[in-house]
Parts: structure tokens; sequence; C-alpha cells
């Protein structure tokens, strides 16, 4: 039972500290009143960020890391 209860502590630390850098943003970020600047940055395609935009007040926006990482390419 340690042996279990050590194997998830050490997974859900490797998940928490892994998180999202610039190199891997995802590019559109769904954005309103209720999600702020930059807002919910989880999604790879404009067609995804606007499903889950469809029947709310939120819009979405490019991720302004993905942006950021882009320019320091020279792209």
């Amino acid at each position: 039972m340690h042996r279990f209860l050590f194997v998830i502590l050490f997974a859900l630390t490797v998940l928490s500290t892994v998180g999202i850098n610039s190199a891997t943003a995802a590019r559109y970020c769904l954005q309103g009143r209720a999600w702020g600047y930059p807002g919910n940055c989880h999604f790879s395609s404009y067609s995804q960020c606007m499903a889950s935009a469809s029947g709310t007040s939120a819009h979405c926006g490019v991720n302004p890391r993905y942006v950021h990482e882009r320019r320091g390419q020279g792209d």
C-alpha cells in the first residue's frame, strides 16, 4: 500500500512540474470574463477553442506564450 501511494505521489509531482512552457505552448486561448487574460490556453486549433466557447460569452485568441516563442525563433 505504501508503495502504491509513493508511485501516485511521484506521478503527480512529475505531472505538476512539467507544465506548459513556451516551447510547448498551445496556440489558442479561451478568453472572457470567467477566464481573464491570457485565459485557458489548452487548445491547439482554433476550432477546438471555438467549440469550447460556443454558447458562452467567451472568445478565442492567440496564446501570447506561443507568439513570444515563435518570435524568438525568428519566424
